[in-house]
């Protein structure tokens, strides 16, 4: 029999939620809720430093005001520390991960090219020599990195079949940081499989962060979940949406007296459910959706679109 699909929306409190997020929040929400699953909710905060004040309080909101629900109470991710660190103390047992004290200037000046994976440049191993008991023989700051031996293979349900080569683009990863706090793909992991996760929807420029998570889960026995990497929302120049294309942060579309449905019809009509832009509901979308329908090119956002939905901001 088949498990139960268990989705999740997973916001970051670092900044306030827009028209992207929306998107792919909307994705993961129709794909878990048209198989009659269930979608839960964790907030992740672990960038402690970077989380702005009513950040979490906001993202619950907006996602309200879409009309996204979720099962059971919100995880916050940084409430789940001593999973982390036990995550990271049976890599130790198992010698997968090593104690590295490169600053990241040490490693851009190491890289032999410029990569544009969200990891930073190939790392160049040059502690991969340590094993993981000779952490107790520092006195400098060190971050744990997971040694990469080979890359798992996955297919991606939107996406299709998925071969990289990780020793290649970014190499042995970070999964604890020196400022003694767990880094994302360890911490992500680890919150997946306590929730019992079966899908991950998320941003296509998640794709590289996969074949490591895999290994992650690969190591800690953990089952792995689906994954659907969808194409991103950018600007009309084709980059990545940020603030030079103008405030397209969810609260400031309600502030201009957007409605959700007004929003919702524009996502969907992005993602092929929909011939024109029109009003909808999340709920009204459920028949309408299909996974094969999403566009492979990027959304993009264009200030003619955002009048056509009422925006004058």
């Amino acid at each position: 029999m088949t498990p139960p699909v268990r989705g999740r929306l997973a916001p970051s409190p670092t900044g306030a939620q827009h028209v992207g997020n929306a998107r792919t929040y909307l994705i993961a929400w129709l794909s878990a809720r048209t198989r009659g699953g269930s979608v839960r909710l964790r907030v992740e905060d672990i960038d402690v430093w970077r989380n702005r004040p009513g950040a979490k309080e906001q993202l619950a909101a907006d996602l309200r005001w879409l009309g996204l629900d979720w099962d059971g109470e919100p995880v916050v991710q940084s409430e789940r520390l001593a999973d982390h660190v036990a995550a990271l103390e049976r890599l130790k047992q198992l010698d997968l991960v090593y104690p590295c004290t490169c600053t990241r200037t040490d490693i851009q000046s190491a890289a032999s090219a410029p990569h544009q994976d969200h990891e930073g440049p190939t790392y160049p191993g040059t502690c991969a020599h340590r094993r993981a008991a000779d952490a107790a023989g520092l006195t400098v700051p060190y971050a744990w990195r997971f040694r990469v031996t080979d890359t798992p293979a996955f297919t991606d349900l939107y996406a299709g079949p998925q071969q990289l080569d990780l020793k290649r683009a970014g190499g042995d990863f970070v999964v604890w940081r020196s400022a003694d706090v767990p880094a994302y793909q360890l911490a992500v992991v680890t919150d997946d499989a306590a929730e019992g996760v079966t899908e991950v929807v998320r941003g296509d420029d998640l794709l590289t962060s996969t074949p490591r998570q895999l290994l992650l889960y690969r190591s800690l026995g953990l089952t792995s979940p689906d994954f659907v990497h969808v194409p991103l929302v950018v600007g009309p120049d084709g980059r990545r949406l940020a603030k030079r294309h103008g405030d397209t942060r969810l609260a400031a579309l309600r502030a201009n007296g957007v409605s959700a449905e007004r929003l919702l019809g524009l996502l969907a009509y992005s993602c092929g459910w929909l011939p024109i832009v029109t009003p909808v509901s999340a709920k009204e979308l459920l028949p309408m959706f299909r996974l094969d329908a999403i566009p492979r090119e990027p959304f993009a956002l264009t200030p003619e679109l955002l009048r056509e939905i009422g925006y004058r901001g």
